[in-house]
């Protein structure tokens, strides 16, 4: 339990997503201290629904820090996925393709393995703090002041402070302010209504199916929980769409020949709206962007979990580098190699988005109906998707 008076730790960590675990966890692997601070409850933090899909190299990372058990055992490891547009449902095969898999773990589960692991032997994890304000990020010796679950006023001092507090949280504006930042943002004209139904899923692989009603996809969270989504308006309110109507929509948007769809009760649903952003630089000082903080893609390319990985992969080889060795090259080059990897991850994802929403008129649905029948057809093209959807390197 942290208290008040003479607190000190080598990264003070904001934020218990996924980004902030895992570079705790990382560092204390290396045996560099941490703590975390979270300004929600546990039990809001491990509810949160968001992505499922895991690369290669997430899943990788997981089993290195020891947190690989329970995906091992409950993770359904999947070898492609389906492109479909009417008439026409094309397996991508990645193994062959890119000799890679991908895998279906919900990033609510891994946030669940990750605060168990630290609570159970790991560094430091307050739950439900307020008033977070990282203070002298632009000396060597910053902290954080923060008030904790009962109240009291305390200042956590540390070497460096690790920002994964994502978009509305604290830490970007600071590095943003200070630096003269850029922001890049783009706003899409769709959005996706996603449900989780206990229900088998009707595949063995994800579907990605384009329509003239709209984009559609089926996943799934285990044996027995599928997940769906199709593409919506932004201004559709979730009252206005009944179970059936949402079920009838996704039986039509990926309708084939000889395959049915099967339907069940829907157990969640919600609205999520589509966009692309990226803030930079990721670094001011002594403090560090890592995960939605510095960027979010639309989900289509599957890429912000996965994309947070790769920052606190390389945030935490650079700060072991930092603190255990007083070197400064891995920091100091920490923004760029991270943003250049998530420019392409962002790329992809408009790509993907692009290529499976419609939007425009019948000469934009034209374009995507080639594109998609290229990716189909073309060995080069089927491979360049694959190598994006199963991760790039780390460090480009």
């Amino acid at each position: 339990m942290v208290t008040l008076g003479g607190v000190r730790t080598q990264v003070g960590i904001i934020g218990a997503g996924p980004a902030g675990l895992l570079l705790s966890r990382m560092l204390a692997v290396q045996g560099i201290e941490s703590v975390v601070l979270e300004n929600r409850s546990r039990d809001y933090v491990e509810a949160r629904i968001r992505a499922g899909i895991l690369e290669q190299h997430t899943v990788n990372t997981l089993r290195e820090v020891g947190m690989g058990a329970r995906l091992d055992r409950e993770g359904l490891e999947h070898d492609g996925i389906y492109l479909q547009y009417p008439g026409t449902r094309h397996k991508l095969d990645f193994p062959e393709l890119c000799g890679r898999n991908v895998w279906i773990y919900g990033q609510s589960e891994v946030v669940k393995d990750l605060i168990a692991a630290q609570l159970d032997d790991g560094p430091p994890l307050l739950f439900e703090v307020s008033d977070v304000q990282p203070r002298d990020v632009d000396t060597d010796s910053p902290s954080i002041a923060f008030t904790d679950a009962d109240g009291v006023a305390q200042v956590l001092e540390c070497d460096v402070v690790a920002g994964t507090d994502g978009f509305h949280g604290v830490s970007r504006p600071i590095v943003t302010a200070a630096t003269q930042g850029t922001v890049w943002e783009r706003t899409y004209p769709f959005a996706w209504l996603g449900i989780l139904a206990d229900v088998a899923p009707s595949t063995d692989d994800l579907i990605y199916a384009w329509h003239p009603d709209g984009f559609a996809m089926h996943s799934m969270r285990s044996p027995s929980v599928s997940r769906l989504y199709i593409q919506v308006d932004p201004t559709e309110k979730i009252e206005d769409w009944s179970d059936d109507r949402i079920w009838e929509a996704l039986a039509t948007r990926m309708a084939l020949p000889g395959w049915e769809l099967q339907t069940g009760p829907v157990t969640e649903k919600s609205i999520l709206p589509m966009r692309s952003f990226v803030s930079s630089p990721m670094r001011h000082g002594r403090l560090f962007l890592a995960g939605d903080a510095a960027h979010i893609v639309p989900p289509t390319g599957a890429k912000g979990l996965n994309l947070a990985v790769a920052d606190v992969t390389l945030l935490a080889q650079a700060l072991v580098r930092l603190l255990a060795e007083k070197e400064t090259d891995l920091v100091d080059a920490y923004s760029d190699k991270a943003l250049a990897r998530v420019w392409r991850c962002t790329h992809f994802s408009w790509w993907m988005t692009s290529m499976l929403h419609t939007h425009g008129d019948d000469f934009d649905a034209q374009l995507q109906l080639s594109q998609l029948q290229r990716v189909c057809s073309s060995e080069a093209a089927a491979r360049e998707l694959a190598e994006m959807y199963t991760g790039l390197p780390v460090a480009l």
